[in-house]
């Protein structure tokens, strides 16, 4: 920071009684004719305490539409809403105009919810009052959430994000489609090659439309949030649990027989029955049902050991829900 302190000029020339010019002197001081005015610069060394510390932050669209954008916090205050005028604009129904705002001060990185309809929701947690964000931490803001990224190569971290993406689900944070199908044709070509069976679970949930028909969207997003948080501690490591499809799941179960699949198959549905799943505060019936395969010598595409699964699912569906077939 620099101050300038510039000395006041003198009053204009005045004729003496000769007619000559002359300069009236300044208190303390004299300046004579031809004199050039001189200006004293001060430099002031602010310390690096003082100044304002804006962190390198962002936002990055991990579930919702504009998947993958990155929406960088470089201002004071970043506005997140339904309306045109938002910073940050997500055009659904279940997001207030004004939901929430973001402040990047040297203090850190903070988010406030606005009094919102919905609320703002960071790690599945209701953010009721002003929340510090940390570099990972999961933004929801009605059906979109954020993944927050923060530090000295933001660029980096971002592409990371990017990559990861290719490979999960960001609702469920369970692995999507894509990956699940390269899995699966990776494990299906080493049982042919090393002779090992491989098995495959599809699970469906029961009248999935009902629950975002009765309770809404958000409530479904939630279920199946819990649901894959409540499979996922039942499967080995080196089992690929998927998000399939809508409210479909897979697991790829390589070295597993039938019977074994079977097995798994009927203790996730019992495990999903007696599981409470709310929201809001509300409690929210879920059931599944589930189809079984294994990989035959007529399978000859990775399809076709999907398609026998998805038949048995099938089977379960018209045989009343909440059962496995296989």
């Amino acid at each position: 920071m620099t101050w300038r302190v510039v000395r006041p000029s003198p009053p204009p020339p005045f004729p003496d009684a000769r007619g000559e010019a002359r300069f009236q002197d300044l208190p303390g001081d004299s300046v004579k004719p031809g004199m050039v005015q001189k200006e004293t610069v001060i430099t002031v060394i602010s310390k690096i305490s003082e100044r304002p510390v804006n962190l390198d932050a962002a936002l990055v669209v991990i579930y919702g539409l504009d998947l993958g954008r990155k929406h960088d916090l470089a201002r004071e205050e970043t506005l997140i809403g339904r309306s045109s005028k938002a910073d940050i604009q997500i055009d659904q129904e279940s997001v207030s105009r004004n939901h929430a705002s973001i402040r990047n001060t040297r203090d850190g990185v903070r988010i406030q919810d606005l009094g919102s309809t919905n609320g703002t929701f960071i790690n599945d947690e209701p953010a009721a009052t002003p929340r510090e964000l940390r570099n990972g931490d999961l933004v929801k803001i009605g059906r979109t959430i954020f993944k927050y990224i923060a530090g000295g190569n933001i660029e980096a971290a971002y592409h990371d994000e990017i990559y990861r993406l290719t490979t999960m689900d960001g609702l469920t944070q369970i692995y999507n489609r894509r990956y699940f199908d390269e899995q699966l044709e990776r494990e299906l070509s080493r049982s042919r090659r090393y002779e090992r069976v491989l098995s495959l679970v599809l699970m469906d949930i029961d009248h999935f439309k009902a629950v975002n028909d009765t309770f809404g969207h958000l409530a479904g997003d939630s279920v199946l949030k819990q649901l894959a948080s409540t499979v996922r501690t039942k499967i080995r490591r080196e089992d690929v649990f998927a998000r399939y499809g809508g409210e479909e799941f897979g697991i790829l179960l390589p070295e597993v027989s039938l019977s074994g699949a079977r097995q798994l198959a009927e203790k996730v549905r019992l495990l999903v029955e007696n599981q409470r799943f709310e929201f809001d505060k509300q409690p929210i019936p879920v059931t599944v049902s589930l189809g079984v395969s294994v990989l035959e010598p007529h399978h000859r595409e990775p399809m076709d050991l999907v398609r026998t699964a998805d038949e048995r699912l099938y089977e379960a569906k018209q045989g009343g829900r909440n059962r496995s077939c296989g």
